[in-house]
């Protein structure tokens, strides 16, 4: 993995930011169905490993980020500071409660698949690195509950937004590579193919308004993985058999972003990024010579270029709390 496209002063804000929103409690969303008055307490009653961040998801790959960092860039400033949060989060204590609540049955199905995702890579980050938090007892948790779901789930999400399945299980794919798990890299294979394995003329209409990642993309970003470069340049072929066309001028060229601040905003900030890492993973996936290896080239440089135009452009906490993740994950990917 070639880490050097992030310079260390990039890297720098990018962990700053990540750390203070890891400890931030406010503002919070809250997305817990109540069924009585004593569920109403903090965040951070609830998940105290990871309340920060306006979310759990964010929260949870706002970690991620700042672990990636330190493990590749043990002495940025800032590290020791990034150290101190950590240690007083990722405690076996916190880990305890955030596992239980998710073993409970409020957490049957909560932050399934995207946090389930996010947590899951932030697991195998540590277990295949030498720093000393360990989310162990949580992933074990979701580890299970990812293999009951995604063993029997018929059909796909194939929404822009945190639904998107493909995307989910690309992240776990990755984290079951990593850490030798293959029954779980198995799992999500099975399902990619049963997914999409027979799709074919992509059909689809992007992007929506509050879209931060691409159907088609992070389908074809699942679909390299599951399949060997040979069979997954056949499937790319059928499943954008136009891609030249006028129509998918929408899709290779970065959408343009009216307002960042805005929750909506943002989201297409953060599409910028996310198509990026995209493109460039089918390109290289794709066998030398292929007819569109040099379009995706293209592409990912160009939403390269626009997203990481937002990352530090002071939107606002609607922006800040997750889009620096999305910036880092397209020059520090995981593994």
């Amino acid at each position: 993995m070639d880490a050097t496209r992030l310079d260390d002063g990039t890297a720098t804000r990018l962990l700053g930011i990540a750390i203070d929103n890891i400890q931030r409690d406010h503002p919070v969303h809250w997305t817990h169905v109540i069924d009585g008055d004593h569920r109403l307490v903090p965040q951070r009653v609830l998940h105290p490993v990871f309340a920060g961040s306006f979310d759990w998801h964010s929260c949870v790959h706002q970690t991620w980020l700042a672990v990636r960092l330190l493990r590749l860039r043990p002495s940025l400033t800032g590290a020791d500071t990034a150290r101190n949060a950590l240690d007083k989060l990722v405690t076996p204590d916190n880990c305890a409660v955030e596992a239980a609540f998710f073993a409970s049955p409020a957490g049957r199905y909560w932050e399934r698949p995207y946090g389930w995702a996010w947590l899951l890579l932030l697991d195998a980050e540590l277990r295949t690195s030498d720093l000393p938090w360990s989310v162990a007892p949580i992933a074990e948790v979701l580890r299970d509950r990812w293999l009951e779901w995604i063993s029997v789930a018929r059909l796909p999400i194939r929404t822009g937004t945190h639904g998107n399945t493909a995307f989910a299980t690309s992240l776990v794919f990755d984290a079951a590579r990593a850490t030798g798990d293959t029954e779980l890299a198995t799992a999500c294979a099975e399902a990619a193919l049963r997914w999409h394995g027979d799709e074919a003329g992509y059909g689809g209409f992007e992007p929506d308004a509050a879209d931060f990642l691409s159907p088609a993309l992070t389908t074809a970003d699942l679909m390299r993985r599951a399949l060997d470069p040979a069979a997954f340049a056949d499937w790319f072929d059928a499943f954008l058999p136009d891609l030249e066309a006028e129509r998918w001028r929408v899709l290779r060229e970065p959408f343009p972003v009216d307002d960042p601040g805005d929750p909506y905003g943002s989201h297409l900030a953060g599409l910028a990024l996310s198509r990026a890492w995209n493109w460039e993973a089918v390109a290289d996936a794709l066998p030398d010579g292929h007819r569109y290896a040099s379009l995706a080239r293209t592409a990912s440089a160009a939403h390269r270029e626009a997203g990481w135009s937002y990352v530090f452009g002071g939107h606002g906490y609607m922006a800040d709390h997750w889009l620096g993740t999305f910036g880092a994950y397209l020059d520090v990917k995981a593994f």
